[in-house]
């Protein structure tokens, strides 16, 4: 943090007029999004880096952020994704073996408005009580009622469709190691680098797919399984994710998708989806396996939800539906699973990450779940 950025002023406004003055953090300007809060004490460059933040201000729980620094080998996609970024005490100071920056200095380069030193702990609770919703934040408009106006011009994250936004432009492989077990065709709704690195852990050969890609193009790959990646926006908005995902049930192909492509598969199964409150966001959230009972401490970020009942068995036309997990703190849908009449599991999703680059890896062997799904299939 440089002299002059400490002393820079910076605005802060949410749509319900609420108002904090800081000091800028990162670039210069001004910026607008939906103010989302993050309860991860660490990992901050993943959560920068994830495309699911789209059009989203983050807000740190946190209270000291930038500590670490920024390297070269934790960024979850290829640019900082977030449309702001706010924190309370920012470091002075970087110190990590592996940095090359400051997270300040990565801000700035990558054009990224944010706000330093206000209170994220009210910020945080006004929006707990109140829910999630529009905010601004600006190095170069000192009045609030101004900047209010400007807010309030923005769209809300209901009815976004923003997949189109994130997703590759064009296709790419990442190989598998050692011996190529498997074909993955993986979607990409705003894919983390880091999940097809966990399929290819276990000798997955995975095709990273725009979002456009059509069935004929996911069969030309003779794949042994489909990936649905998380990804920003409404699910409720993302119909053409959801007629593909629908042919690839049609096709009997083993699926597995996390977190937005949970949300998929629910509309794909029937089910409808909702806006939460002010969603989960960090990687501390409590999930049950109803399978087992087994609980996993999760990485979260998702501010929408299937709306699945919790508790009943629901016939569609390739098998049975059913919730396979949910969240210990507020009951929200967490998995979905997919078995046919003998009760074999056939595909199934997670609201969470289970890739968590920056942890908890409690749910990793739900890859080794697809891994035994795709086998399944094989010997079919």
């Amino acid at each position: 943090m440089s002299d002059s950025q400490s002393l820079s002023p910076a605005l802060l406004v949410l749509e319900d007029g609420t108002t904090y003055r800081g000091h800028s953090y990162g670039a210069a300007g001004e910026t607008f999004g939906e103010a989302v809060f993050v309860t991860a004490m660490g990992g901050y460059q993943e959560t920068l880096t994830d495309p699911s933040y789209r059009r989203q201000v983050v807000i740190q729980t946190s209270p000291h952020i930038g500590n670490t620094g920024w390297n070269e080998e934790d960024d979850e996609s290829a640019k900082i994704w977030v449309a702001g970024y706010v924190v309370r005490d920012a470091a002075r100071v970087f110190s990590s073996w592996r940095s090359t920056k400051s997270l300040d200095a990565e801000l700035t380069e990558q054009g990224i408005v944010g706000i330093q030193g206000i209170d994220t702990r009210a910020l945080t609770r006004h929006l707990r009580e109140r829910g999630t919703m529009r905010v601004g934040i600006s190095t170069v408009e000192t009045d609030p009622r101004a900047l209010l106006a400007r807010v309030l011009e923005q769209p809300p994250m209901t009815g976004a469709d923003l997949v189109a936004e994130v997703t590759t432009a064009e296709p790419y492989v990442i190989g598998p190691e050692g011996d190529k077990r498997f074909t993955v065709a993986a979607i990409d709704l705003g894919i983390k680098s880091m999940t097809p690195f966990r399929m290819a852990e276990r000798g997955c050969e995975v095709h990273v797919l725009p979002a456009s890609t059509t069935i004929d193009e996911i069969r030309a790959l003779n794949p042994d399984g489909v990936f649905f990646s998380n990804g920003p926006g409404d699910p409720a908005a993302a119909d053409d994710a959801v007629a593909l995902l629908t042919a690839v049930l049609d096709a009997g192909l083993p699926y597995f998708g996390i977190c937005f492509g949970n949300q998929i598969f629910g509309r794909a199964l029937g089910f409808g989806t909702y806006k939460l409150k002010y969603g989960h966001r960090g990687v501390n959230q409590p999930v049950m396996d109803l399978n087992d009972r087994r609980v996993e401490i999760t990485a979260h970020n998702h501010g929408f939800a299937v709306d699945a009942p919790l508790d009943t068995d629901v016939p569609t036309k390739w098998g049975t539906a059913r919730v396979s997990h949910v969240g210990l703190n507020d009951n929200v849908v967490e998995g979905l699973e997919l078995r046919d009449d003998q009760g074999t599991l056939k595909s199934f999703s997670v609201q969470y990450h289970p890739e968590a680059a920056a942890g908890p890896h409690d749910s990793s062997y739900l890859f080794d779940r697809f891994v035994d799904v795709m086998q399944n299939g094989k010997d079919a």
